[in-house]
């Protein structure tokens, strides 16, 4: 993964002069100025200096606070973070918005404390940080947030922006219409709350959809609960969140999977593998903790995702990762 810091540019990454688009004018055209046409990283620059703010200090930052940000585009969030905050590090997946961000600061005290690694997010080395910002190219909203909650050691707090709908999953409660699986598996391992929303026309280009800003505070000490086994076990039982979870078991391919992972936990063990009906196992385990008949769209996550039907099939040895 390609790093680099303001110092390390090369010529070939600094922008002419016809580029400089680094005013926050909404004015200017993202036709005319090819360095807003971003839309194949799913990005779109916040260009709102009073939105930016007010996401900034949402965080709460503290003078000895070292941050991560994610896709700062010509950086209207970095320059508000470095008022504040030690140090930022900033991964831009474009050179192009790497090297605006560079200019912006170049010259000047801030410099020195920003770092930029151009790249991949999904792929980059992480430093250690306290804080997250991030207006979060749309592709990666996912992959982001669970890169984040596995982070080591953890974080204090991130604010980040999504599309509205994915935003809303977030947070969603069980029993409502956006309770899902990605729902389940974060508030698992942190408390997430909606801080904000953001009109498409707070952005160049402005997006399709619109946008709101979350609050994530990681769980510490996080739970005792391998993530793999509680996203393997939400894979299946949200799969159709309005089926019964006895249908979703009953699933193509889902007692062969279990099976399979059965026969390894018992290999492991030192286990003689005898012969199973894998199905039968299964309903008698959804029958005995009372769920069979239940729906994942009404399913609590603390009294019955993680302490009871887990815990109930590794009783039997029967492990989802």
């Amino acid at each position: 993964m390609p790093r680099a810091t303001s110092e390390r540019f090369s010529k070939a990454h600094k922008p002419s002069a016809k580029k400089s688009g680094t005013s926050e004018d909404p004015s200017t055209s993202s036709v005319r100025n090819p360095i807003f046409n971003t839309e194949r990283f799913g990005q779109h620059i916040l260009k709102n200096p009073s939105i930016a703010q007010e996401i900034v200090e949402k965080a709460n930052l503290r003078p000895t606070d070292k941050v991560l940000e994610v896709g700062p585009g010509t950086g209207n969030l970095t320059v508000r973070i470095l008022e504040k905050a030690k140090h930022c590090t900033a991964v831009e997946m474009d050179p192009r918005m790497a090297a605006e961000l560079t200019k912006r600061v170049q010259g000047k005290p801030e410099q020195r404390r920003l770092e930029i690694i151009i790249g991949d997010f999904v792929k980059a080395e992480l430093p250690y940080f306290d804080v997250c910002i991030s207006n979060t190219p749309y592709q990666i909203s996912s992959p982001l947030v669970f890169r984040l909650l596995s982070h080591r050691p953890l974080f204090r707090v991130a604010i980040l922006m999504f599309q509205r709908e994915f935003a809303m999953r977030l947070v969603a409660q069980p029993g409502t219409t956006l309770w899902s699986r990605l729902s389940a598996n974060v508030q698992l391992y942190a408390k997430v709350d909606h801080v904000m929303n953001v009109g498409k026309n707070n952005f160049r280009p402005p997006p399709n959809v619109e946008s709101s800003v979350v609050r994530i505070v990681p769980l510490d000490p996080p739970p005792p609960v391998r993530f793999e086994e509680f996203d393997g076990l939400t894979r299946i039982i949200f799969s159709r969140r309005n089926k019964t979870v006895h249908a979703n078991f009953q699933a193509k391919g889902v007692a062969e999977m279990l099976e399979k992972n059965w026969k390894t936990w018992c290999s492991e063990q030192d286990k003689v593998i005898e012969d199973i009906k894998m199905k039968q196992k299964i309903e008698s385990i959804l029958e005995e903790t009372g769920y069979s008949d239940t729906r994942a769209a009404k399913m609590d996550l603390n009294d019955i995702l993680k302490h009871v039907l887990l815990s109930a099939f590794h009783d039997s040895g029967i492990h989802f990762a």
